[in-house]
């Protein structure tokens, strides 16, 4: 088990997180409009592909961006691995590709809601991080609790937000 399954944090919390390792798909200057096409395409080549490859998934997926988006992003889009892959792998259009989540001082918080609020949330954790004197850093994620889906409740959705500290 990792910090990433842990119970929900109705306010800003802090530890040393270690690293993780994960199986990625990276893009740069992405647009943020098509960020729907990029999770849908890149969850359906990875869960399929660790399974031949006989790698356990070891949580829930995330996204993670390398640098603050504008109209478009920088990010790895992918889920932790209990055994770290030793070698790229493509599928269709896509590649996997081994990362980490990066160890270090975090802050985490938990955002209960649909996708549309998520930047008023984060707006709401990064004001939270600044007041108790602490300074968010690069990179930062999502993790995806929930697990979204067509029929599922926005109010039933958690979504852990988390950012590096310096």
């Amino acid at each position: 088990m990792t910090y990433l399954t842990m119970e929900p944090r109705d306010e800003a919390d802090y530890f040393d997180a270690p690293a993780i390792p994960t199986v990625v798909v990276r893009v740069t200057d992405y647009p943020m409009a098509q960020m729907p096409q990029l999770f849908d395409r890149a969850f359906s080549a990875l869960y399929p592909a660790l399974a031949r490859e006989g790698i356990e998934v070891g949580g829930p997926a995330f996204s993670l961006h390398s640098r603050m988006p504008t109209e478009t992003a920088d990010l790895e889009v992918g889920v932790p691995v209990v055994s770290a892959l030793t070698h790229y792998l493509e599928v269709g259009e896509v590649t996997l590709l081994p990362s980490t989540l990066p160890p270090g001082p975090v802050a985490v918080t938990s955002y209960h809601g649909g996708y549309e609020g998520l930047a008023g949330a984060w707006g709401d954790f990064m004001e939270a991080v600044g007041a108790s004197g602490r300074s968010p850093d690069l990179p930062f994620w999502e993790v995806y609790v929930s697990e979204p889906s067509p029929k599922a409740d926005p109010a039933t959705l958690r979504t852990d937000l988390y950012t590096s500290l310096r």
